[in-house]
């Protein structure tokens, strides 16, 4: 490729809204433009490297021994219904109707879909296990899109998706995607850690996140000093510390206290999605995890009740105390019963109610683990647990019957002739995002620095002075020569611009091997100027000698 003919030149300013590193480089350097609000064009340079990921991972999933497919991207809704995520998923869904009037969801994820089709079969357990995949493009009508292609609301996933006879049979299934994630992150350039998380709108008993430590992410995950644990902030199990062998004091009322926070039982108010209210207490320095709470409590969402709601609700001062809860349905943290002794308004009462225990003083409906680990909390073994973030880059959930069971001959043909569901589990990588956080992580002060495996082009070939005929003679035989024997090469070629301009183009294009012919290099031979990107040290060197620069590195 000639870059005097490439479509999208580097520009030197990026608009100033753009704040994340990926999305300021990919801008600047000519790899995607922005759309709408959360939707981006892939320039060819953008998309030489969005192909390239994609054809790694089709590698590793055809290696695995998944098939490709390709699904429909608008999804009857009726399907949606049949599952009841039509209420359930994180992001609005967008509806559309046809000329007939048939109504259809724009596809964020394509579990249904996977089920429909396969449901059409008679499939045994003769066939099983198998898996299907796709590169389709998703619609998330996110809230807040952010930071360029690290949140979109419209890009190209790969998903995929297992049927299998049993659990047992799942669990090696579940293990060879894991290590075919870890191969396909280890081959795009990415470390990642894979963190427990919660398996949200997908449905399913547990999930993994593959995800890259970078200070861009959203993703917020704990890990243990000695990195045995690992787990998204969503679930994360840790310590409430020892159960104290106190006496229990009488209770007392006091306008005051001295106790510290850890001694309080505070209770707030949260509502579901049906508006179904419930009072929810914890310890004083624990807050509570709606995603933990909403497990327990079986719902989909579920919101704190704002101070205004609490008042006209007839909390007094929008103060809840676990003596008052007026028929509600109550939920506990476990931490409570660490406290001993402790405090928590009183009933009807500005006062404070003093040596308050659990179990003695007052009993809730439910009591489990609904608290968000703090800062400096420990594992449940003892060992100090580390907030991290990154950005999640992959994802592996375990299923099981969650859509096999709700969605109707969804089945197959046991050996003993009766039909059993299918035990299911889906693994989604998002393209863009992996190319963003590539960016993110392998970068410089001068531009971006591809990992050769993903990088658009091999070679960088940079003719200075191309108004000399020797320049130009020899950086276009050299062109020729490369493209000849298979090397991808975007030659710069244009005339009448200055060398540091054509330099500073390598640099934030960032293509792995430069190579400079200039009338400084053809004075004493037909030499080059051969650079390595990513660690910028210049050597003089014959032609000849280039390939031997590719198999080195």
């Amino acid at each position: 490729m000639k870059y005097s003919t490439l479509f999208g030149k580097t520009i030197k300013d990026v608009p100033h809204d753009i704040v994340s590193v990926s999305h300021k480089l990919l801008y600047k350097a000519g790899y995607i433009r922005d759309s709408s609000n959360g939707r981006y064009y892939f320039l060819p340079l953008g998309l030489k490297v969005h192909q390239k990921i994609q054809k790694i991972i089709k590698e590793e999933m055809d290696a695995a021994g998944y098939q490709e497919i390709v699904t429909p991207i608008f999804h009857p809704v009726d399907l949606w219904k049949e599952t009841g995520r039509t209420e359930s998923v994180g992001f609005e869904l967008l509806k559309v109707r046809d000329r007939n009037n048939a109504e259809f969801v724009l596809g964020g994820t394509a579990e249904e879909m996977l089920v429909e089709l396969v449901r059409k079969f008679q499939v045994s357990y003769k066939d099983m296990p198998f898996g299907l995949y796709q590169f389709s493009t998703k619609f998330r009508d996110e809230m807040r899109s952010r930071g360029g292609l690290l949140r979109m609301k419209e890009f190209v996933m790969k998903d995929a998706y297992s049927f299998n006879i049993s659990q047992e049979d799942f669990k090696d299934e579940y293990m060879k995607m894991q290590d075919v994630y870890k191969n396909i992150f280890k081959r795009v350039g990415l470390d990642i850690k894979m963190v427990s998380a919660d398996n949200g709108y997908i449905g399913g008993d547990y999930c993994h996140e593959f995800i890259v430590e970078s200070d861009v992410g959203e993703s917020q995950f704990l890990e243990s000093s000695d990195g045995t644990y690992l787990a998204h902030q969503d679930i994360a199990k840790f310590s409430r510390g020892e159960i104290l062998k106190e006496e229990f004091l009488p209770l007392e009322y006091s306008n005051s206290t001295n106790n510290p926070i850890s001694k309080f039982v505070r209770g707030d108010l949260f509502k579901d999605e049906n508006n179904n209210f419930y009072v929810v207490f914890t310890r004083g320095d624990i807050e509570v995890n709606t995603i933990k709470l909403a497990h327990v409590l079986g719902v989909y969402d579920i919101s704190k009740v704002l101070n205004d709601d609490l008042l006209k609700m007839g909390f007094l001062s929008g103060k809840i105390s676990p003596f008052d809860t007026k028929g509600l349905k109550t939920v506990g943290d476990i931490s409570l019963k660490t406290i001993v002794n402790g405090y928590a308004y009183s009933k009807y009462t500005s006062k404070y109610a003093l040596n308050i225990n659990y179990s003695r003083d007052f009993q809730l409906n439910i009591i489990d683990d609904i608290a968000l680990a703090p800062l400096g909390s420990l594992s449940e073994d003892g060992k100090d647990l580390i907030l991290k973030k990154g950005v999640e880059v992959g994802h592996i959930f375990q299923l099981g019957f969650h859509y096999s069971s709700k969605m109707s001959g969804a089945h197959f043909t046991d050996k003993d002739g009766k039909t059993k569901p299918y035990y299911m589990g889906c693994y989604g990588i998002g393209i863009a995002r992996t190319l963003a956080t590539i960016v993110e992580v392998h970068h410089d002060d001068k531009g971006i620095v591809w990992p050769e495996s993903v990088a658009p082009f091999m070679v960088h070939l940079v003719g200075i002075n191309m108004n000399d005929s020797k320049v130009k003679e020899a950086a276009d035989k050299l062109y020729k020569k490369l493209t000849d024997i298979g090397v991808d090469v975007l030659y710069d070629d244009r005339l009448d611009v200055f060398p540091g301009e054509k330099l500073s183009d390598a640099d934030i294009i960032g293509i792995p091997h430069r190579v400079v012919i200039s009338p400084k290099t053809l004075k004493d031979g037909n030499n080059i100027e051969y650079m390595l990107r990513k660690d910028r040290i210049s050597k003089i060197l014959n032609p000849d000698k280039l390939n031997e620069e590719f198999i080195n590195q």
